[in-house]
């Protein structure tokens, strides 16, 4: 299948319905290549980052309440990108406030996309190294525990249902990268 990189839709409206706070939702009414119009609809978030974080021969992990899903999860430090912050300085410091440690060095594995066919959302994937403990400092709404995992079982573990897309993307790109 061929793509024209050249050939958008024109975008004949965009509306926001609604704004929460957390994101914004709307839809674009656009003119598709037959001359047909249709709504699209998307919600907007902010960017977001998600840390591995490699402390020996161990990932850290929080577990933590979904609300959304009512489940709880077992998953990698992640939060979202402050204005101003690249993904690198965000994942350091949600490293920080979530887990207590800070590191060393961080390094950018990949920015992508999320869900495209219905979200406006980009996530970057960190890699955290020379872990050091200090203090945790949580937002009113974390009620977490944090926990390390061994390498070997990280994918296994992040696979176990409730499984998380961020959680499974981040191992296997720090895989694909041989960091772990």
């Amino acid at each position: 299948m061929s793509r024209d990189p050249t050939h958008e839709w024109p975008v004949i409206d965009s509306v926001a319905e609604y704004e929460t706070g957390w994101y914004t939702g709307g839809y674009d009414r656009v003119r598709q290549p037959d001359g047909s119009e249709k709504d699209y609809y998307w919600a907007e978030l902010p960017d977001a980052v998600v840390v591995v974080a490699r402390t020996g021969d161990e990932l850290v992990f929080v577990d933590q309440y979904r609300p959304t899903i009512r489940q709880q999860c077992l998953e990698l430090p992640a939060g979202i990108v402050e204005d101003g912050e690249s993904y690198t300085t965000a994942g350091a410091r949600e490293l920080r406030e979530e887990t207590g440690f800070e590191p060393s060095g961080v390094s950018l594995l990949e920015s992508f996309d999320c869900s495209t066919g219905v979200l406006r959302h980009r996530r970057g994937i960190v890699f955290a190294e020379g872990l050091t403990p200090t203090e945790q400092d949580l937002d009113d709404n974390e009620f977490l525990s944090v926990t390390t995992v061994p390498i070997e079982d990280a994918l296994d573990v992040a696979r176990r249902e409730p499984a998380n897309d961020a959680t499974i993307e981040g191992i296997l790109l720090a895989q694909a990268e041989d960091l772990l």
